[in-house]
C-alpha cells in the first residue's frame, strides 16, 4: 500500500474518533445539566435564573389563576364580555306597564279595606243582640212591699218597690258594720224602688226574696243574708248584691241596660 493512502486512513479514523467523542461529551453535558435543573427544580432550589419566563413575569401555557396566585399583580384583566346597556323601552310601553301596576294596586287596597269593614262590622252586635241587652219593665203593676223577678241577659233581677219604714230602716244602719259599706242612697235612683242582679256574689245561687234576718233576702246555698238594700249582713258572700245599669223612662217605666 502507498504511504500516502496509509496517512490519509490514519487522518480518517482520528476525525471519526474525534466526532464520536465530541458528541458523547455533549451527549453527557447535556444529560447532566438537565438532570442538576430538574433535581434543583424539585428540591425547590430552583431560581429565577434557571427557568425562562415570559415578558412581564407570567409564566408561559400556565392558567391565568394559577399565575396570578403566583404572581400578584396590581394590574387587572377584564373578560372579552361586551358589559353594554339595554336600550331603553318604548315609552308607551313603560307607561301601559305603570297603569296595570297602579291599576293592581288600587285593587288590592280596595279589597283590604272591604275586608277591614266586614270584619269590624263582624264585630258589633246584631240588632237582636242589641234588643236582649236592654229590657223595659212596666212598674205600674208592683204593689209596695213586694219584690219581682224579670231576666235581663240570662240573670234574674229583682226589683222592689219599698215601703216607708224599709226605706228608713235601710237609711239607719250603721256603715261600719257592714262588710262592704255602701249607703242606701248610693244603690238607688228612687228611694222607692230598688233594682239589683239576683245573683249571690259568694257562689251564684239565686237568693230568695223577702227572707233572711234582715227582711231583704237569704241565699239557701250557703246562708248569705241580705238586707232591704242588697247589702250583705251575714253569711259567707264577700259583696253586695250587684246594682245593674237602669234608668227610668216614664213614672212606672224602667230600662234595665
Amino acid at each position: 500500500m502507498p504511504v500516502i493512502g496509509c496517512i490519509e486512513l490514519i487522518a480518517i479514523g482520528k476525525m471519526k474518533i474525534g466526532i464520536e467523542i465530541r458528541g458523547l461529551t455533549s451527549f453527557m453535558g447535556g444529560k447532566l445539566i438537565g438532570g442538576t435543573v430538574a433535581l434543583l427544580a424539585i428540591i425547590g432550589f430552583a431560581t429565577e435564573n434557571l427557568v425562562p419566563k415570559a415578558e412581564h413575569g407570567i409564566i408561559p401555557d400556565v392558567p391565568a389563576t394559577v399565575a396570578a396566585i403566583k404572581n400578584p399583580s396590581s394590574k387587572i384583566t377584564y373578560d372579552e364580555y361586551n358589559h353594554e346597556r339595554y336600550p331603553p323601552g318604548d315609552p308607551s310601553k313603560r307607561a301601559f306597564a305603570y297603569f296595570v301596576l297602579t291599576g293592581g294596586r288600587f285593587v288590592y287596597a280596595s279589597l283590604v279595606r272591604l275586608l277591614v269593614l266586614k270584619f269590624v262590622l263582624s264585630m258589633s252586635a246584631s240588632k237582636d243582640v242589641l234588643a236582649l241587652a236592654s229590657l223595659e219593665v212596666d212598674l205600674s203593676s208592683i204593689e209596695p212591699g213586694t219584690t219581682v223577678t224579670v231576666k235581663w241577659r240570662g240573670k234574674p233581677v229583682f226589683i222592689r218597690r219599698r215601703t216607708d219604714d224599709d226605706i228608713k230602716l235601710a237609711n239607719s244602719v250603721d256603715l261600719g258594720s257592714l262588710r262592704d259599706p255602701q249607703k242606701d242612697e248610693e244603690r238607688v235612683k228612687d228611694p222607692e224602688w230598688l233594682v239589683v242582679i239576683g245573683v249571690c256574689t259568694h257562689l251564684g245561687c239565686i237568693p230568695l226574696p223577702n227572707a233572711g234576718d234582715y227582711g231583704g233576702w237569704f241565699c239557701p246555698c250557703h246562708g248569705s243574708h241580705y238586707d232591704i238594700s242588697g247589702r250583705i249582713r251575714k253569711g259567707p258572700a264577700p259583696y253586695n248584691l250587684e246594682v245593674p245599669t237602669y234608668s227610668f223612662l216614664e213614672e212606672n217605666k224602667l230600662l234595665i241596660g
